[in-house]
């Protein structure tokens, strides 16, 4: 049906042409695969204070056991730490990429909210218009009204 000033839509119309809003967090959720799945898992996990913490108390044991413990107990003593090193390296090496692909992620979920926002946004101007589209009726409706009353007073 063609809408105009003089026949702008009604409500139920409105409701009828409304379209159900899209819950883009679940759809985007349900879009991922196991892997991309785990992948933002551990990045929520790595990308967290308590991770950061973790790391931190962890690197000040091993350092600490391996330099203060007595010779015989210490597993890679100092000046070596090589253990350590190649665990941290190897650790870096696999976070990258992985801090990558939670980032791509994030960013097609980005970009599904910023396209239901503008949803949203052509929705409501729409509806504003319509609504604008009554008053203005309604405003020459009164006045109408008004003009027919002070012809007859």
């Amino acid at each position: 049906m063609e809408y105009s000033l003089h026949n702008p839509p009604t409500l139920n119309e409105l409701k009828h042409l409304r379209k159900r809003m899209r819950r883009t967090d679940i759809e985007h959720k349900e879009r991922l695969s196991f892997l991309d799945r785990v992948a933002v898992a551990i990045a929520r996990c790595i990308g967290s204070a308590s991770f950061f913490v973790t790391l931190i108390c962890v690197t000040v044991l091993w350092l600490g056991w391996n330099i203060l413990a007595p010779t015989p107990m210490r597993f890679d003593p100092y000046p070596a730490f090589v253990l350590w090193l190649f665990i941290v390296n190897i650790f870096q090496l696999m976070m990258m990429p992985l801090l990558m692909i939670s980032q791509n992620l994030n960013g097609r979920h980005s970009d599904a909210r910023a396209e239901a926002d503008f949803e949203i946004n052509t929705k409501a101007e729409f509806e504003i218009e319509v609504v604008l589209q009554h008053l203005e009726n309604q405003n020459k409706m009164i006045l109408e009204i008004l003009r027919r009353l002070d012809r007859h007073t």
